[in-house]
């Protein structure tokens, strides 16, 4: 029943974070070491050539600079499928033409609204950074991808739009402009659900014949899935986008590897608070899986576990 024994954390000069990783791994310092436990299984899956790599992740972390990191990951070619929510598109493309701001959670909400600014928790959005930056610039492009043609998948949607921010001068800041630049296709369940769906359906009052088809993206995962011979998964918080991802891994026995960040509680029986092993007994995830679950805040979290894998 005895293994290693706990060693202290020892802070040295010049630490690395992949040294300190190695220090988490043997420290049995609760969430420290399935930090270090995440960042092993991130690399073999990484190494192995036969995986295909998901990561999903919902929209509230690409308001904050862990925006970069995720964009790093794309353009790193780390990542095989995207699945998200429609906020990611909301976020990511209004940032490209405008900026958010630092702010702080004691703010007084009304004076915030009454000046135009919206909270998100710690960052401020000012409307001409959101919804109206995004009518502006999102109607052009929606009229563009109707003449090419009068039916999308979300992936290849959000694949034309980036390729049209692609001229852009903060284009290369862009998580969708890196998907389309290496073609890795987004996808998103509940794309109504957000200002980019807004847009969408603003212009489809216009354009009757448009129309977005999920049961294409849903085509698309599944000849993805059946041809995968391991698939692994990076999942950052829960809802949709951590469902979509290990409900059509189910359809192949489960995960090979899988790694959730979370910060929801499992005892209300949510999916975001579930953990990786719960859904071991839905097949979602195999029972010899490479596999665990973080407890704490992505935007700590992913900045170290993507250093630690990368360096």
């Amino acid at each position: 029943m005895l293994g290693e024994k706990v060693q202290n954390i020892n802070i040295e000069g010049g630490e690395t974070v992949k040294s300190l990783f190695k220090k988490f791994s043997v420290s049995g310092g609760f969430s420290s070491k399935k930090l270090a436990q995440a960042s092993e299984i991130l690399m073999d899956m990484g190494k192995d050539k036969e995986c295909v790599k998901f990561l999903s992740f919902p929209a509230d972390i690409v308001s904050t600079g862990t925006r970069g990191v995720i964009k790093d990951m794309v353009k790193n070619r780390m990542v095989d499928i995207i699945i998200t929510t429609c906020g990611t598109l909301d976020h990511d493309l209004a940032r490209i033409w405008k900026d958010y701001y630092s702010g702080n959670e004691y703010a007084d909400d009304v004076h915030l609204h009454n000046a135009g600014i919206n909270r998100l928790y710690n960052i401020f959005i000012p409307n001409e950074s959101y919804g109206l930056i995004l009518e502006e610039k999102l109607l052009p492009i929606l009229k563009a991808a109707s003449e090419n043609k009068k039916e999308y998948s979300t992936h290849e949607l959000i694949s034309f739009v980036g390729e049209s921010i692609s001229r852009e001068e903060h284009a290369e800041d862009s998580i969708i402009y890196w998907a389309w630049k290496n073609k890795v296709p987004v996808i998103v369940p509940g794309i109504m659900d957000g200002s980019f769906g807004s847009q969408l359906w603003f212009f489809a009052q216009r354009e009757k014949e448009f129309r977005v088809d999920l049961i294409a993206d849903e085509n698309m995962l599944s000849d993805t899935v059946f041809k995968a011979k391991k698939s692994g998964a990076l999942m950052i918080g829960g809802g949709i986008s951590k469902h979509h991802t290990i409900w059509w891994n189910q359809f192949k026995n489960g995960l090979d590897y899988a790694v959730y960040i979370t910060t929801a509680v499992d005892w209300d029986g949510s999916l975001s608070g579930a953990k990786l092993n719960e859904a071991v007994s839905w097949g979602k995830v195999k029972p010899k899986a490479k596999q665990v679950t973080v407890e704490g805040d992505a935007t700590v979290l992913l900045p170290l576990l993507y250093a630690s894998v990368i360096n």
